[in-house]
């Protein structure tokens, strides 16, 4: 199964994206602003689903708040 973004493009390991949308993530203080780039993701088992790092702490966002670069 392939892993798409918003826009339906297919993401890779290792791609650079984007948050088209504010998000608040639980167990952090910061909140992921818009357009905020994100760099060298990886997929999951899921396909509606990414692993990144953001400072030190380690994510999983959904791909369809996300845009490939």
């Amino acid at each position: 199964m392939d892993t798409k973004d918003s826009n339906g493009n297919i993401l890779e390991d290792g791609d650079t994206v984007h948050v088209i949308k504010d998000l608040k993530v639980k167990g952090m203080s910061k909140t992921l602003k818009r357009g905020n780039p994100i760099k060298n993701i990886r997929l999951t088992n899921d396909p509606d689903q990414v692993e990144c790092r953001i400072g030190k702490s380690q994510i999983v966002l959904k791909a369809s708040f996300l845009k490939k670069v």
